[in-house]
């Protein structure tokens, strides 16, 4: 298991039950037969979300599990594993 720091744990699921909030906001919409253009609207909200604990545990994983790679010399491991990361992304 990665290592984060409690207030960073707590930051990251306060974001994804944000999220899930968000989602069940969005099957409730629909289930309801909701105006499409405010679906779309919450469904944004449920991604934005997602992407904001995305780049914490990013920023997480950088300042602790990279360092500590690196650190070890294990640079070109470190590297390839944030670039897969990013070629999902997109």
């Amino acid at each position: 298991m990665a290592y984060r720091p409690k207030d960073t744990q707590e930051r990251i699921v306060h974001r994804l039950k944000i999220a899930k909030g968000h989602l069940e906001k969005v099957i409730k919409m629909v289930e309801d037969d909701c105006y499409c253009i405010d679906v779309l609207h919450q469904s944004q909200a449920v991604q934005k979300a997602l992407r904001e604990t995305d780049n914490l545990m990013l920023e997480n994983h950088l300042k602790t599990c990279a360092m500590d790679a690196i650190g070890k010399g294990r640079k070109e491991e470190a590297v390839a594993e944030v670039i897969q990361v990013f070629k999902k992304m997109s």
